[in-house]
């Protein structure tokens, strides 16, 4: 990739995350609303909502951190996706980059809190309490996964775990580490934040918790950076287990099906409480994850 290609793709992948992403929520509501019986939204609602919040004056702020936790929370998040390989298209991966996206996909969370606790709000403050310990849930199995990953590939880079995939269906890395494939599958509802572990901004609870106090184009960067965040988790999933792809047309495949599987699930369950949320995390998919480890170290690849 030449500079000047890579300098295209470090503009243009962050755009067509977004739009993938976004259409992804408004499949979300759609589907939601079908399976429930329900006419539901356009599936265009999104972005409707999204150009109707950048439209808007917002005349009240809580002062320098309020504005800039967002700010970093979406940083954080558009640096990821440029990490990320996204259907042959890698503008800045490199060695070491599976080891980088771990810090970076911790920087969104601490944004958000920043932003959220400067506001002054209870809500916001107790919807932030929940997004850091449903994160330090989730990351206990995810970080089992990725050692397995690192371990089996004896490699730190996502791009050389996609590249040795290529060929065949089998050497997909469901087929290689089917364990930490199924950890990871575990856990996906809780790291994309949907049914039954929507209980960081649950609005018939705590009126959307850290996005309570946002409005405008506030709450139109959180959008952005909720959808991003949507892309990044499903998007590392199919890298790390179905392959990757040589194109985007197949990525975006990939990531609808394993998207609309997880709508599917959180479609037909209620909302998990916060503690059961943590016993599930640490529960099977960290012992399914362990155990996929212990075998790969003992084992081999």
């Amino acid at each position: 990739m030449t500079t000047l290609m890579r300098v295209v793709w470090i503009i243009v992948l962050p755009i067509i995350a977004l739009l993938i992403s976004v259409l992804f929520l408004g499949l979300f509501r759609k589907v939601t609303a079908r399976i429930q019986r329900r006419y539901g939204p356009p599936i265009y609602q999104p972005v409707i909502d999204l150009v109707k919040l950048f439209t808007q004056h917002s005349n009240i702020s809580h002062g320098l951190m309020f504005d800039a936790g967002l700010i970093i929370a979406l940083a954080g998040s558009v640096v990821t996706v440029l990490l990320i390989p996204a259907g042959g298209i890698h503008p800045l991966s490199s060695s070491g980059d599976l080891l980088v996206i771990i810090y970076l996909m911790l920087i969104p969370p601490i944004g958000m809190a920043l932003s959220a606790g400067a506001s002054g709000n209870p809500n916001a403050s107790l919807g932030v309490s929940r997004k850091l310990i449903l994160a330090l849930g989730y990351e206990v199995p995810f970080l089992l996964v990725l050692l397995t990953v690192m371990t089996y590939t004896e490699t730190t880079s996502l791009l050389n775990v996609v590249q040795m995939q290529a060929g065949s269906i089998l050497s997909w890395g469901v087929f290689r580490f089917p364990l930490a494939a199924l950890a990871t599958f575990l856990i996906l509802p809780v790291m994309l934040g949907v049914r039954p572990f929507d209980i960081i901004g649950a609005p018939q609870e705590i009126s959307s918790g850290p996005q309570v106090e946002f409005g405008g184009k506030y709450l139109a960067f959180a959008t952005v950076e909720h959808a991003l965040h949507i892309f990044i988790v499903i998007a590392l999933f199919v890298d790390l287990f179905l392959g990757g792809a040589t194109n985007l047309g197949t990525f975006f495949l990939k990531m609808l099906v394993v998207f609309l599987i997880g709508v599917f699930i959180g479609a037909v369950y209620p909302r998990f409480r916060i503690d059961q949320a943590l016993r599930y995390c640490w529960k099977w998919p960290t012992l399914i994850a362990l155990v996929g480890l212990i075998l790969v170290v003992a084992i081999g690849g």
